[in-house]
């Protein structure tokens, strides 16, 4: 296990391993570092280990963002492209 305290965000980062995961123990026994930084306002993210291949996964998700950036261009084309037909009416 990993812990990194951000002091300047009020982030507590939590890495586990796959055995911490699985170890209920381990997860019960992050508790009191919840209370204690929830106290002070800090955010506390704990980060699991995956079952997919990084790889594969992060392919999918930049493919996604990709495809998510060209509708948004089109949604914004679309717009465009309304408000100056609507000009060219008014004027």
């Amino acid at each position: 296990m990993e812990i990194h305290v951000r002091d300047k965000s009020g982030i507590v980062e939590v890495w586990l391993t796959r055995a911490e995961k699985e170890n209920a123990a381990a997860c019960e026994g992050l508790k009191p570092l919840y209370q204690e930084y929830t106290r002070k306002n800090y955010l506390v993210a704990v980060f699991l280990p995956g079952d997919q291949n990084l790889s594969d996964a992060t392919c999918d998700l930049l493919r996604y963002n990709r495809r998510r950036v060209a509708q948004m261009e089109v949604e914004r084309k679309k717009q465009s492209d309304m408000v100056m037909g609507m000009r060219m009416i008014l004027t």
